[in-house]
């Protein structure tokens, strides 16, 4: 064995190479050899060393966060004396050590952290071992500034620890942990918390002092944290933040009841420098957003005036908002005051007319100043977005004043947009409107703020926009305007077409008047017009942004005012007719349809119009009135007539063309497919009419591949955009007797050439992926469009297609061995993954009978299922949960498969068997209730079908079982610890883990749960079953609720 010394030497040498060097190959050596180390039976002791004798804080560093990885490990953990000794080590060695570098104090913090929670219910003794944190932190808290910080970091770091969820554990562990720390120890955190912050804030502090400085700094990190936790388990997402409410529970009601707790941190963040305000202001948006219930009226009133006190001191006050950080968390406290309080109870405010007029002034500021910290605008237009739809439902008799100022908002949201135009473009600065998300979000905000006094905030857009169109069509005429000029001009226009659009969609039919139709009509008429003129200009030049802002204008219309339960009386519709001479609904639709038809013309060739224009035109054709009065239009009847690349620039095919970029043809032959179908009914001839340029496609593809002599990526290009256009078709075609026609027109003449595409380009998922979505598309029965006639072959037909797609495809796929990781789901698993969703929709069909291919030596159907056996064992257990597509497919298809062809599944080899049996199991852990729904469900079928054979073997008389049953049988016998013998071991291990006292209660809850049930199947016998299980989890879990120490039973029940 290598000398002690010596070894950690070389480790040593190997930290510092690891944090230190620049060489890669040497930096990857030594990490590669320290994760040798890692997993090395002696690195538990070598640690130890490190910390005693290591003189490097890398090599400290390194023992740290190896103890870490040992105690957090599910399988094999340390004995609890182990870590009841590591535990005491670290408290020992961070309190004689207080000069450590500071990460090499956070990594054994964190150690500290791991190995109480995960231990939090052991027992020794009769005691819990891990749960004295706070007489563990007592010592340093006595002590000097320096251990004072090592003791707050220790509770900060371990509150975060308790309050996330790690992947290692199971979810109801982590809440078990995270309930009983919430219920015993976090109060008392809080409390110390804030009594300390009270101390160092009547104290004057010595903030040049480093050490008082991260004292601060931690005590607010800790009062943070125990604010941010997650009482009951909600696991908020961070992106709904605004809408959050802190579930405090109601034994902390006396801290929030004290106004002292509140007043702690506004007086802090008065009293501190800028650099800490931004952790006090995130404490107090948590205050804020305490839970109503754990008020009374007069209580919430009370402390709501509070806490509006505070606001207005801090904006009569606002100079620390000058720092961004200040001011984005000042903006999301400003917003909880609205998310969390009601306006009824804020007019009330004694000081309210006061501080919405600074709230108010506040915004209108930030709004003019839009370069400053844009990320925090949409904090305020959320709390003035609440206010304004708040207006209707008021009761109070107080004026809530919101009629005076939020015009204010409306008016400093619109000119200050504009105003950015000239000093974007002059400046070269990035354009808020190329943030497509962030635009929308602010106009949906901005859609209800506007129809608040809409008098008002229409006559300010038809202004700025009168005045801007003006200028625009002068500079036009004028022939030799400066570009400059013209793009500020219509980069104003833009905003200002993507603001009507907004206000226009934020009509509330209950609270509109036939005023506000009818100012409607007035923006109306002027986008239309200035559409007008832009599309005269299209043979010369375009702007794309102008264009993307009509279509997100024509989204909005078309949401309002077009459609069935639009009234036609609309004073928007009188408006029209007289300035444009629209007197009804279809000629407004010939509008849509003429600016669709002009984009698909001029403006091919640009993804992200052509695929909005091909939306608009998709919502277009769901609606049941509408699409029967577009197929009327002599517009929609050319598209229908002349779908190709002469007249539509995007269906052509050029070298330039990305083969994923043709996503945008299957939502128009979707759209197609639908006008087409309101009066196709069963007439061939129009049918054939419509397909005609789609079969010179194929007919040219065939020919192609008769010569042998092709350009290849012409070829591939041909095939993908038709394949995209025929999965359009088929999905729109959800009748019977229009999608028989399309099938009779596909088989058999071309389905030879997709097979022929597959054997060819198997190894490119940009051809393979949309063929296969084709064909998962032709087999789906979607609406029962899959009825085939009596006399009919044409089912086992497409399945014995769809079953050569899937062989083709899966023995080709499975060739391809030496795959990337970070491509095996794009090159592989993709594909795999939508092969068993062809196959599981062909099963689910149920338009063939499978019993025939067997009675008549039919392999296709043995075929297919023995490429997906193959395919799934090429597929590692972990990737099938990992990618949420493959699950998802995979799962769905094992339960088809489970349902109505267990003689196949019971015919499987041993390890493939054990292999979808344990996928199961790892299914029924899964976060995805779609995938743990589907494995309940193959158990039941497999379980199910075992009870069946067992219950035949029995019985003297009837058929000897079917040799693969009996192989199934077998099999289970063998591994009796997958079902038989299960329940019985499970039910030892959490009666034996109770108490003494309890063990006779939890032993009577499991005779319970068989009480009544017989040895069938019958639904009676099942519901009483589920009956028994519900009252079961019920006892067990106040068993659980009531046991004094009992560790073991948490984590089985878990």
């Amino acid at each position: 064995m290598a000398d002690p010394v010596q070894s950690l030497a070389q480790l040593e040498i190997l930290c510092k190479q690891l944090y230190e060097t620049t060489d890669t190959s040497t930096r990857l050596q030594a990490e590669k050899a320290l994760v040798e180390f890692t997993n090395s039976p002696e690195c538990l002791s070598k640690c130890q060393l490190l910390l005693e004798r290591g003189s490097s804080s890398y090599s400290q560093l390194l023992a740290a966060t190896c103890l870490t990885k040992l105690v957090s490990r599910s399988s094999n953990p340390l004995p609890l004396e182990q870590r009841i000794d590591i535990r005491n080590y670290v408290l020992t060695y961070l309190a004689t050590r207080p000069k450590l570098a500071s990460f090499v104090t956070q990594a054994l913090i964190q150690l500290y952290a791991r190995i109480t929670k995960l231990g939090w219910f052991d027992c020794q003794k009769e005691e819990y071992v891990f749960r004295s944190v706070i007489v563990d932190v007592t010592r340093f808290l006595q002590d000097s500034v320096d251990y004072c910080v090592i003791g707050v970091s220790i509770l900060s770091q371990l509150t975060n620890e308790i309050n996330q969820a790690d992947a290692t554990h199971p979810l109801t562990k982590h809440r078990k942990i995270a309930s009983s720390f919430r219920d015993s120890s976090l109060f008392d955190i809080f409390t110390l918390s804030c009594n300390l912050l009270k101390q160092a804030s009547g104290k004057s502090l010595l903030l040049s002092d480093g050490s008082q400085h991260d004292l601060l700094m931690q005590l607010l990190k800790l009062t943070h944290n125990c604010l941010n936790f997650d009482f009951i388990g909600t696991s908020t997402d961070e992106s709904s933040d605004d809408l959050c409410t802190v579930q405090i529970p109601t034994s902390w009601r006396s801290a929030f009841l004290d106004s002292s707790t509140l007043q702690l941190f506004f007086d802090l963040y008065h009293s501190i420098p800028p650099n800490f305000s931004p952790l006090v202001l995130s404490c107090l948006v948590q205050i804020a957003s305490v839970r109503r219930s754990l008020f009374n009226n007069a209580e919430r009133a009370k402390f709501l005036s509070h806490l509006v006190d505070g606001v207005k001191r801090i904006l009569e006050n606002p100079q620390s908002l000058s720092d961004p950080n200040n001011y984005h968390e000042f903006c999301r406290l400003l917003a909880r005051l609205k998310s969390n309080y009601q306006l009824g109870e804020l007019v009330k405010v004694e000081n309210y007319p006061e501080v919405i007029r600074l709230i108010a002034n506040f915004t209108v500021t930030s709004l003019q100043h839009w370069e400053f910290a844009p990320n925090s605008v949409h904090y305020l237009l959320s709390l003035w977005q609440r206010l304004a739809a708040s207006v209707p439902y008021v009761k109070a008799t107080e004026p809530h004043l919101l009629e005076t100022y939020t015009p204010e908002v409306t008016k400093a949201y619109v000119t200050s947009r504009l105003e950015s135009v000239h000093i974007i473009l002059r400046d070269g600065l990035e354009d808020p409107l190329e943030d497509a998300g962030l635009v929308q979000q602010q106009l949906d905000q901005l859609s209800t703020i506007g129809r608040c006094e809409y008098d008002k905030t229409c006559a300010l857009l038809v202004q700025l926009f009168d005045q801007s169109a003006q200028t625009y069509q002068e500079l036009l005429q004028s022939g030799s305007a400066p570009s400059m000029e013209l793009t500020v001009q219509e980069g104003r226009l833009t905003w200002l077409v993507y603001i009507i659009g907004a206000v226009i969609g934020g009509r509330v039919s209950f609270a509109s008047t036939d005023e506000q139709d009818a100012m409607d009509g007035e923006l109306v008429c002027r986008v239309l017009q200035l559409m007008n003129l832009t599309d005269s200009r299209l043979a010369q030049a375009g702007n794309e942004k102008l264009e993307l802002s009509m279509l997100s204008f024509f989204e909005q219309f078309r949401k309002i005012y077009i459609g069935d339960q639009v009234q036609k009386s609309s004073k928007l519709y009188r408006r029209l007719s007289d300035v444009l001479g629209l007197n009804d609904e279809t000629m407004v639709l010939s509008i849509f349809i003429g600016k669709i038809i002009t984009n698909l013309k001029y403006w091919g060739r640009c993804e992200p119009i052509t695929s909005k224009t091909l939306q608009l035109l998709n919502d277009l054709s769901i609606g049941y009135s509408s699409v029967r009065k577009l197929v009327k239009l002599s517009a929609v009847q050319f598209m229908l007539n002349n779908h190709t690349s002469e007249h539509f620039s995007f269906l052509g095919i050029n070298s330039q063309s990305n083969l994923s970029d043709m996503r945008c043809r299957t939502t128009f032959y979707t759209a197609l497919g639908r006008l087409l179908m309101v009066d196709l009914g069963e007439d061939e001839e129009q049918f054939s009419q419509f397909m005609l340029p789609l079969t010179a496609a194929f007919e040219s593809m065939a020919q192609m591949f008769n010569t042998n002599n092709f350009n290849e990526q012409e070829a591939k290009r041909s095939l993908v955009g038709l394949v995209r256009d025929l999965r359009g078709i088929a999905f729109a075609f959800n009748a019977k007797s229009s999608f028989m026609m399309l099938f009779d027109w596909i088989y058999p003449a071309y389905m030879p050439i997709l097979q022929r595409a597959l054997e060819l380009w198997f190894h490119d998922p940009a051809c393979t992926t949309p063929i296969l979505k084709l064909m998962a598309e032709l087999v789906h029965n979607r609406s029962q469009r899959l009825q085939f006639d009596v006399s009919s072959p044409n089912g086992i037909l497409l399945f014995r297609e769809t079953s050569k797609m899937i062989t083709t495809y899966g023995n080709r796929i499975l060739t391809l061995v030496e795959v990337p990781k970070e491509q095996l789901y794009v090159l592989k698993l993709k594909g795999i993954s939508i092969c068993f969703s062809v196959l599981k929709a062909a099963l689910s069909g149920s338009y063939v009978n499978f019993g025939v291919f067997r009675l008549y030596g039919d392999e296709a159907l043995d075929n297919a299922l023995q490429t997906f056996v193959k395919l799934l064992l090429s597929v590692p257990h972990s990737d099938l949960l990992d990618y949420p597509k493959l699950s998802q497919s995979y799962y769905s298809l094992l339960e088809v498969l489970t349902q109505d062809h267990m003689s196949f599944i019971a015919s499987l080899e041993p390890h493939v068997i054990m292999y979808i049996l344990s996928s199961i199991s790892e299914g029924l852990t899964a976060l995805d209730t779609m995938v743990c729904t589907g494995c309940c469900s193959c158990l039941d079928h497999i379980v199910t079908y075992l009870f069946k054979q067992l219950s035949r073997t029995g019985k003297k008389r009837g058929a000897p079982p079917a040799q693969e049953s009996e192989r199934f049988l077998h099999i289970m016998q063998q591994h009796p610890e997958m079902i038989q013998q299960y329940f019985s071991d499970l039910r030892s291990n959490i009666v034996s883990s109770q108490p003494p006292e309890k063990q006779q209660a939890m032993h009577l809850c499991f005779e319970n749960l068989m009480e009544g049930i017989e040895r069938n199947l019958l639904t009676k016998n099942r519901d009483r079953f589920t009956q028994n299980l519900s009252a079961f989890r019920r006892e067990v879990n106040d068993s659980m609720k009531n046991s004094s120490c009992g560790p073991n039973s948490n984590e089985m029940m878990s």
